[in-house]
């Protein structure tokens, strides 16, 4: 059966190819494919992966990071903190303008924060810019942002795609049902949900000329055709998320692999606002139950290394001393005990189809592991805008989830561990110690003590178990070998999409 299904979404994957396209009309379009689409075209809103890999290309924030994860200029070429921290001045760039036309200045800076930082936008990241108390615009290139406090993550946090800056209008209006108006290397031309999209190149990108005259991006749900695709040489670049599929193309002579760690992190989120798992020993039972290692190998073939919550490098090799990060069901079951729940309870479990790829496998893994210790799991595997839906709501008792990570920790988690955090809700639980640390971290300028902070911040959310952390993994892209200048980041980020060449065969 998995094999016939299998030949249908080929076929309809051929098919797709075979449609006449903008790149048919211009042999330096850029074929891309992958198997999710966005699910919005609100920078400020969306918290998918395959939304900000569309967006990212159409919209951009005051600075953003490189491949190496330094904060380098964007649309601000020049930024300076006062003396105590509590300024921070951008000097933004001349001639800066939206693909309708219109020039950038100071204006639309505030009307974007304006926006991102009224409760009634539901900005995912708003969090993160809430020590932003007041905004000044002495000219039209110049932004003061005033903050309550000293901020040293934010900078960091401003390099988001949910920080991207939109014309005042659009800010103030908040219509991005149907059409996109950045600044970036991309304008989007058409899109048709969950079939291709079409972006032309920005003549007036302040980049400079992008390598292609666009990127047509289709939708193949399966990847396995993806790959197909791409050894068949009908498409030029694809984006794979499923390591099951990725890895089949090692050492491939036909199609370039690009793979590269990411700080994004797989984990399974326990709505501590619910019983059971309002209980502290409930929560470590299932820590303590859980084999991560045996979930990494078994979702995505070992692709990847069991991860505490800090995923930065810096963190690298920390995760083997957290609480119970080496399974022992005797602990798990005594756990049990304690709580008076030897007999076990059902939990539901909510799971992504597409996003990540390995979800199912994931939530399957697990259901057997707590099954040791008296857990029924019911999966529901749900669509992903669907699954976004309930996240967001936090109606579930726990989801497998793919999360983003960030350069800071505290740029990370602040909009869960924080009670007035966009995602506490979602979070489903929050404590005194995680407040205090994460304020801690927030203004604590000295590396090594910040270091400390967040050292027992990992230890704490490892004890008290609100999610149970599983692995981090790769992040995964093809391309044929005539497709040149792309840069994978760590990020997951498909930016340098806007440097790529194409010295396509002259048969091509």
């Amino acid at each position: 059966m998995k094999k016939a299904v299998r030949i249908l979404f080929l076929i309809a994957a051929l098919m797709l190819v075979a449609l006449p396209t903008l790149a048919q009309d211009n042999k330096n379009v850029l074929i891309m494919a992958r198997a999710t689409d966005a699910t919005g075209l609100d920078p400020h809103t969306q918290t998918a992966f395959a939304s900000f890999r569309l967006l990212e290309l159409i919209y951009e924030p005051l600075v953003q990071l490189d491949a190496n994860l330094n904060v380098i200029p964007a649309l601000a070429e020049k930024w300076s903190f006062s003396s105590d921290g509590l300024t921070l001045t951008f000097n933004l760039r001349h001639g800066v303008k939206f693909h309708d036309g219109a020039e950038m200045t100071s204006k639309d800076v505030i009307a974007t924060f304006t926006r991102i930082l009224d409760p009634a936008t539901k900005a995912a990241a708003a969090s993160n810019y809430a020590s932003i108390s007041k905004m000044d615009a002495p000219d039209d290139y110049t932004v003061v942002f005033t903050l309550s406090q000293p901020d040293v993550p934010l900078l960091t946090a401003l390099t988001s795609t949910n920080a991207a800056i939109v014309p005042a209008a659009l800010a103030k209006s908040g219509d991005f049902k149907s059409s996109a108006d950045g600044t970036g290397p991309f304008k989007l031309t058409s899109w048709t949900p969950d079939q291709t999209t079409e972006l032309a190149s920005n003549p007036d990108w302040w980049g400079g000329k992008t390598g292609v005259d666009g990127i047509e991006i289709r939708i193949i749900p399966d990847e396995t055709s993806i790959v197909a695709a791409l050894r068949a040489g009908t498409i030029d670049f694809a984006q794979l998320n499923d390591p099951l599929v990725a890895t089949q193309l090692e050492g491939d002579k036909t199609v370039q692999l690009n793979k590269v760690a990411t700080l994004s992190y797989n984990v399974l989120q326990l709505n501590a606002a619910n019983a059971p798992l309002d209980k502290l020993e409930v929560r470590q039972a299932i820590s303590c139950a859980i084999d991560r290692q045996q979930v990494l190998d078994t979702a995505a073939l070992g692709e990847g290394v069991v991860t505490g919550p800090m995923t930065q490098p810096s963190f690298d090799g920390t995760a083997s001393s957290l609480f119970c990060y080496t399974r022992d069901l005797d602990k798990a079951k005594a756990l049990m005990a304690q709580a008076g729940m030897s007999a076990g309870f059902t939990l539901k479990m909510i799971a992504a189809n597409s996003e990540p790829p390995t979800a199912l496998s994931e939530a399957q893994n697990i259901q057997a592991q707590l099954a040791d210790i008296n857990i029924t799991v019911q999966i529901e595997s749900l669509e992903l805008n669907v699954y976004v839906d309930r996240w967001l709501k936090a109606d579930f008792d726990s989801a497998v989830a793919l999360n983003g990570g960030s350069p800071d920790p505290y740029t990370t988690y602040n909009r869960y561990w924080l009670k007035e955090g966009r995602f506490a809700t979602v979070a489903g639980y929050g404590d005194d110690t995680l407040e205090k640390l994460m304020q801690q971290g927030r203004a604590e300028t000295d590396p090594t003590k910040r270091m400390d902070i967040f050292t027992q911040l990992q230890q704490h959310l490892a004890e008290v178990s609100p999610w149970i952390w599983l692995y981090k993994g790769y992040d995964y892209t093809a391309q044929q070998p005539y497709v040149t200048g792309f840069v994978p980041y760590p990020t997951d980020s498909l930016i340098s999409l806007a440097t790529v060449k194409l010295n396509r065969p002259a048969s091509s």
